[in-house]
């Protein structure tokens, strides 16, 4: 017997058709039953006439209980007002596995509770719009960076050092050979492929040992992290944009049903397109003094500086030339300023915050040698770091994206934690 999905049903029409799915809601009205079938494609409304069907299946469709495994036949008819344009004119009704007191229940529930069932939770149709837009997201960047000559490159997840800060690391014992921790960046190692094939990007988990219980932080997620050789700051900028943009209105353009489902407005979406603004640090200090904060020079962006310097504008806006003390210790230094680091964030609009942090990297051996030992870093360590600038080193530039923060500000969600299948945070790593 041949199945057919629900997001197919439009090729059906007319036509006596049988699907298999789990029971997503149901009613009845006097004579008639209504069953909501989802099948992962989409829903279905299948209309269940007493006259029509037997005893048997009529007191079926009305005992079955809310995700139950079935298996529906019926005539594909088009209905605009039904879920996804069309019904079923059901004849017959068939249970693969009942499932009785469904926890999750077509009510008001508290977050808590939702996340220890998540692994249920993530049937509910915002959840799964949610997540078909995270898809589409990574589709859109590796189809940008595959298409612009970027060779994609798997970094490690065990590394032998910190990239970021050694306070945010998780350890792990390692064989005979001591430690090895979590990566939290695939970066360095993009870098060394940046010598290689000029154009690369890592893709990956990444985990910070951090412990914030903010909205905007995960201890477990996802970067996209290109790296270009011969890259200068500008560069870097230029490219993140394009990017941005790029990603942003492919979202829109494919994934209207879902932004619809969770109920996304749009408009400001539809306007991130290049160029964007772009300030200094200076500049966004000042933003801040004239409204009210007391901001002193030198301290990095805090959540709330971050959203009142982003509500300034519409579009995404870049902040450049930070500090270098609040920087990593590969960010190339201002030639003209050495407080300065040739660094810049992307701040979303709308509270959302940094989804892009990037810089030009240092390229000069004698210098970086000395920044790994102003952190207190293992040079023993960074050896093989430090090799590529002792073999033919050149300028180079690139950035990290966080996927989780770039899906909740893209949805308009509230939190990361529904950004991803399963969150893990500083309070939770179950189920």
């Amino acid at each position: 017997m041949q199945y057919i999905p629900i997001k197919n049903l439009s090729e059906f029409v007319g036509k006596e058709v049988t699907l298999r799915g789990w029971l997503y809601n149901k009613r009845s009205s006097g004579k008639v039953r209504f069953i909501i079938l989802r099948d992962g494609t989409g829903l279905l409304q299948c209309i269940y006439f007493k006259g029509n069907v037997s005893n048997e299946v009529f007191e079926l469709a009305d005992r079955l209980g809310q995700e139950s495994s079935i298996e529906v036949t019926g005539k594909v008819k088009e209905e605009p007002r039904a879920p996804g344009g069309f019904e079923l004119d059901a004849t017959g009704l068939s249970v693969i596995s009942e499932s009785h007191d469904y926890p999750i229940t077509p009510k008001e529930h508290g977050v808590e509770f939702l996340m220890d069932l998540r692994h249920l939770w993530l049937r509910s149709s915002k959840q799964t719009a949610i997540l078909r837009i995270r898809h589409r997201i990574v589709k859109a960047i590796r189809d940008y960076f595959d298409g612009h000559g970027f060779t994609l490159m798997d970094p490690p997840i065990l590394t032998p050092a910190a990239c970021e800060g050694t306070s945010t690391l998780f350890e792990t014992p390692y064989f005979d050979l001591g430690k090895a921790y979590l990566t939290q960046s695939g970066q360095l190692y993009a870098e060394a492929g940046a010598m290689a094939f000029g154009k690369v990007y890592t893709f990956g988990p990444t985990f910070r040992a951090e412990k914030s219980k903010t909205r905007r932080h995960l201890t477990e997620f996802w970067m996209v992290e290109p790296e270009v050789a011969f890259a200068e700051l500008n560069d870097d900028m230029d490219l993140a944009e394009d990017f941005l943009e790029y990603v942003v209105q492919t979202v829109i353009k494919d994934k209207e049903e879902e932004l619809k489902i969770i109920e996304r407005d749009t408009t400001h979406l539809k306007n991130i397109k290049k160029p964007l603004p772009r300030i200094t640090y200076d500049e966004a200090v000042d933003i801040l003094k004239k409204n009210g904060i007391d901001f002193e020079w030198g301290n990095d962006l805090g959540a709330a500086d971050e959203t009142i310097i982003s509500n300034q504008y519409e579009k995404p806006v870049m902040v450049h030339h930070y500090p270098s003390i609040v920087k990593a210790f590969y960010m190339k230094r201002d030639p003209n300023n050495d407080k300065l680091a040739l660094a810049v964030d992307v701040l979303a609009p709308e509270g959302y915050g940094e989804i892009i942090g990037g810089s030009q990297r240092e390229d000069n051996y004698d210098v970086l040698l000395q920044r790994i030992k102003e952190h207190n870093l293992p040079q023993e360590a960074f050896e093989w770091y430090l090799d590529l600038r002792r073999y033919g080193s050149v300028p180079h530039s690139g950035f990290g994206l966080g996927i989780e923060r770039t899906v909740a500000w893209i949805c308009g969600l509230d939190h990361v934690r529904e950004t991803i299948p399963f969150p893990r945070m500083i309070y939770r790593n179950t189920p």
